[in-house]
Parts: structure tokens; sequence; C-alpha cells
């Protein structure tokens, strides 16, 4: 019963610190980030895919990313990101490259922000040192999408190689659907981890971070599958209200949703260390939220 009501505590003053620090102008500022860097991220992994003699790489990469999204959000956008990425383009590798990068990394700058609200840090580094890390992180993310999405498109050949060799592997031949399904996952997860533990100021530890990365990730697929239902059941409600925008629209309403869960996650995360170390009032200077709980 006590561990009960200091879940309940916990999980109440990491809403309280959502909505004091926030919370919903910061998701909306993440959101809008995410979407516009989307595709300049999208384009600078088109521009390398190229550099290694395959833009197959890139298409395969986009799909990865949007697996886990619903079905009904994604499909329209992954048309669109395939005529994108199927086009030839000659400036990706020029002054489109720089402008592709800077506004890519403006997405990790979002999340920046919001982090350091979250776990009540303040930015001390230099602006250019920030935006620096901050394309590291995206030409970071741009090479593991590329290996990962090679593996993909390799994986099939290796499994047919292997069902010849060994034609007693054939009954799991229907189990490597869900191969793209559990790489998506597990790109969210790493993803979720390197954001809360490198992105805001300071170090936090893995353990330290990861109950907020739980948390957000339960959410994310209650959330998906709630939208998901939404969209599905009642496909006119953002076409009769934004038309022709409707696809933009529904993207960045799920994203502002997204946005919000990771940002509780992170004044979860930040609520439970602060909890530990009984500093809980010196991470604000609001005077509604008191140091009321501590944990071992």
């Amino acid at each position: 019963m006590n561990r009960l009501r200091l879940t309940y505590e916990v999980i109440t003053i990491a809403a309280n610190r959502f909505l004091l620090h926030d919370g919903w102008a910061i998701a909306s500022h993440i959101a809008l980030s995410v979407l516009t860097s989307m595709f300049p991220f999208l384009i600078l992994l088109t521009a390398l895919a190229g550099l290694f003699g395959t833009g197959t790489l890139a298409d395969e990469a986009a799909n990865i990313i949007l697996e886990a999204w619903p079905r009904e959000i994604a499909e329209p956008i992954a048309a669109e990101i395939h005529n994108i990425l199927t086009g030839r383009r000659s400036d990706v590798l020029t002054l489109g490259l720089v402008l592709a990068l800077y506004f890519a990394s403006s997405g990790v700058e979002g999340l920046r922000v919001g982090l350091n609200r979250a776990y009540g840090l303040r930015e001390t580094r230099a602006w250019w040192l920030t935006r620096l890390e901050s394309l590291a992180f995206v030409m970071g993310g741009a090479l593991v999408m590329l290996a990962l999405a090679l593996l993909v498109v390799l994986g099939p050949f290796v499994w047919r190689g292997l069902l010849f060799w060994i034609p007693a592997l054939k009954p799991l031949d229907s189990l490597i659907g869900l191969v793209r399904i559990g790489t998506a996952t597990v790109i969210i997860v790493v993803g979720l981890i390197v954001a809360h533990k490198l992105v805001p100021a300071g170090r936090r530890s893995v353990l330290a971070v990861l109950p907020g990365v739980g948390v957000t990730l339960l959410l994310w697929i209650l959330g998906g599958l709630g939208f998901g239902w939404y969209l599905e059941f009642y496909p006119g409600a953002y076409a009769s209200t934004y038309g022709g925008l409707s696809t933009a629209m529904v993207a960045l309403i799920f994203l502002y949703t997204l946005g919000a869960i990771f940002l509780f996650g992170g004044e979860l995360n930040g609520t439970i260390i602060a909890a530990k170390r009984g500093r809980l009032a010196e991470m604000h200077d609001y005077d509604q939220v008191e140091d009321v709980v501590k944990l071992p």
C-alpha cells in the first residue's frame, strides 16, 4: 500500500512539474521541430546512401522509421517520402546538405530545451557547442539508420541462404516479418535512452533514465493505438476541418502527442532523481510543488 501511494505521489508531482514547466508549449515546439527536420534528415540519408552507391537504403530507412507509426498516419507520409527519396537530386552534397544538416539538428535542439526543464537543469555550454553536438547526433543517427537498413535489405538474402542449407528452419519463415517491428522498437528504445542520457545538460546513468523511458514507450504504444483507432473510425474528421492540409495536421498532432508523452517521461525521471536526493524543491522556483516525497 505504501509503495502504491508513493508511486501515486511521484506521478502526481511529475504531472504538476510538466504543467509548471510549460510542457504543452514545449511539446508543440518539439512536434514542429521534428516534422520540419524529418525531410531534411531523410535528404541527408539519401546523400549518404548515394555515397555507398545505393539510394534504396534511404527509402528502406524511412520505412523503418515509420514502421512504429499508426498505418493511417504513416501511409500518406511514406508516399511523399518515397517520391522525394527516389528522385534524383544534384544539390544534396553541396549547400542542400548543409541546410539539411542544420534543420535536422533543430529537432535535437527542441528535445534539449524540454529535457533541460524536465531535469531542472540550465544549459551552460555555448550555443555553437550544443549545435555541433546536435549535428553529431544527426550524423550518427543517419549512419545507424543506414546500417540497419542495410541489414534489413540483406536479411531476406541471408535467410534464403539459411533455408537452402537448413530446411528445418522453414516453419520460422512467418516470424521474419516481425523483425521489422522489432528493429523499429529497438531503435525507439535506444533513441530514448540516448536522448535522456546525453542530450540535456549534465549526465545520468542508464538506470536513472529507464523509468521515464519505460513509461514513455508504454504511453506511446497506447497513444498510437488510440490515435490509429480514431482515424480508422472517423477518417473524415481532419479532412473536413483542414482540407488538403489534413495529412500534415494529422502528423503534427500525432507528433505533438508523442512530444508531450516524451516530456512527461523526462519529468518523471527528474522527479525520481530529485526525490532520491531529497532535493525536489531545488529543481524549480515554484511553491506549488514541494518536496513532499523522498525515495530511499
